[in-house]
Parts: C-alpha cells; structure tokens; sequence
C-alpha cells in the first residue's frame, strides 16, 4: 500500500517548503511504482495562496478529513494568524487517532500552540522564528537542525531543507540507494545531515576568517539580553580591547560596540514582527537599559519606532 501524507497548508505558507516536500515523493514514485500519495488541505477547502502570491488547490478541508497518517502543517511569516480551536481541535485528534504530526517551515509554532510538543520533543523551524518561537514557548526543546525526527513527530526548517527531511524518510524505509538517486535528480551533489546547520558559518555569512573576531560575533550572537562590553568580549578571546576594536574596524569596517547594537536590533525586530510580546519585553530580551533608549536606537536604524514598524506590519 502506498503510503500517505497530508499537507495542511495555511495562507501565506512557503511555496519552496512545500514543493520540496513533495518532489521526492514524486520521483521516488517514478523509480519505484506507488511507493507515495500526497494529499493538499486547507482550512475551508478553498486553494491557498502561497507567501509568492501563487494559489495552490486543496482537495479537502481539514475538518472534513476524519483521520490521516502523517499531516505536516506547512506556514509562513505569520504562522498563528489562522490558527484557531477548531484547528488545534482536529490536530489533537489526529495525535489521538495515531497519526504523525510534523512542521514545515513555522509549522511548529501550530502544534506548539495545540500543545502538540512535550518538553522531551525535539524540534526546529526556520532560523529566522526561532528566536521568537523560544520566547514564546521557553519550556520546549527547539534546535537549530535542519529537520527532527522523532516518535510521531517530524519538523523541518522549510525552504530546500524539506529536500533532505524527505530524503532521509525515504531512505529510512527504502534504502540508501533510492534516497541518492532522488537526490541525484535534484542535482543536489549530497544529501545533508538532521545537523548540518541551517545558517551560514560566521565566516562565510561576514566574510572574516580572523578565528578570534568569530568567536566574539558566536559570543554575541548567543548573548542578546545580557550582552557583555567590549572589555570581557576581549578578554574571552585573550586580546585587549583596542586590538578587538582594530580587528572590527579593519575586517568590517565597524566597532564592536555599534556591530553588537545592530545585532540587538535585528533580534529586536524579529521579535516584534513574529510574537505579541510588549515592547517592553522585547527591549529586557534583547538587552536594552530602558525603553527609551531602546525606541531612539531603534528609530536611528529603522526610521520607525518599535510601535510602529509592528503596525506596519500587521
């Protein structure tokens, strides 16, 4: 018997995510006869439009399917603008009927919403939400991997990632060989691992390949709320602090002061668009002394104030 899988796909939802998905299902199929089915859903049976703007024809309403064997809840920017009880409603009961539930792109953030992850789960969606996904849902396990598998829980980081998420599916029950000659079809040179990462490395994503300037932008990176000065960055990397500014300033033309702000402000922005947290939480989380300098700093680099670029973009 083939096997099934259902796309629930919500307004806005990624086109490139999806049709990765499914791709290999397709070829798999040409290779080796019906080994896969592939069915589109939509909250009201309508076709969806993707975040391109492309509209994609759904078969059914969710509602209107009674039990699946793995649905994937494939979204978008805006991943909780749709979601409702009535969908956390039939998730559930397709958890409790059995089926897989997995996420592609921000998918995650539906089933996280439906109480669908255990703290044990193992989970990851698309770079650019997950700072706000782990404000939003601090007790949950979310990675940086390209796609989790795990007992009746799949999730993926979207884009080409759906790409390997499959490959590895398939592989797993059908061997090596078919997951490589599906990849082979893509022109994809190799199948990449659940840990490869989903971003650039520091050095390709700047352009520095000095070792200890690398290690203080990792050290911001993973410091938002408490960023440490200039001094102890310095220190950690055994250089002082006129050497840490004359590195920023050669290699990026920058400071550390004004390159870890920037870096502040983006995470800021990334939370403001993607969750309901206050402002004023947003400014504690990303490490500002007080709202008002977080507003001015904010406006400076955006020409909005915080308020306002939320309301733009809602």
């Amino acid at each position: 018997m083939p096997e099934d899988f259902h796309f629930l796909l919500l307004p806005g939802f990624s086109a490139l995510g999806f049709m990765s998905a499914v791709e290999p299902l397709r070829v798999a199929n040409r290779f080796r006869a019906q080994l896969y089915r592939w069915h589109v859903l939509s909250l009201d049976g309508a076709p969806v439009a993707a975040s391109n703007g492309i509209p994609i024809a759904a078969e059914a309403a969710c509602a209107d399917v009674e039990r699946v064997d793995t649905v994937f809840v494939v979204a978008g920017f805006d991943p909780l603008a749709c979601y409702t009880r009535a969908l956390a409603d039939w998730l559930r009961g397709q958890h409790r009927h059995g089926a897989t539930l997995g996420g592609i792109d921000t998918g995650s953030f539906v089933l996280a919403e439906a109480g669908l992850f255990a703290p044990t789960h193992r989970l990851t969606l698309h770079w650019e939400a997950l700072a706000a996904f782990r404000e939003r849902y601090p007790r949950l396990s979310a990675t940086q991997e390209l796609f989790e598998t795990g007992e009746r829980r799949i999730t993926c980081a979207g884009g080409t990632a759906s790409i390997d998420m499959m490959l590895d599916l398939i592989g797993r029950r059908h061997g090596a060989d078919l997951a490589a000659a599906i990849s082979e079809q893509f022109v994809v040179s190799r199948i990449r691992q659940r840990s490869d990462s989903q971003r650039l490395e520091i050095a390709a994503r700047y352009g520095v390949h000095n070792r200890k300037l690398i290690q203080v932008i990792g050290t911001m990176e993973r410091n938002m709320e408490s960023p440490p000065g200039p001094d102890a960055l310095a220190a950690e990397v055994a250089i002082t602090r006129r050497q840490l500014e004359r590195l920023f300033s050669t290699t990026l033309d920058d400071t550390p002061t004004r390159f870890y702000l920037n870096l502040r402000l983006d995470r800021a922005r990334e939370l403001l668009q993607q969750t309901d947290m206050s402002v004023a939480s947003v400014c504690v989380a990303c490490g500002f002394e007080s709202p008002s300098h977080f507003s001015r700093t904010y406006r400076a680099r955006f020409g909005v104030s915080p308020r306002g670029d939320r309301r733009a973009t809602r």
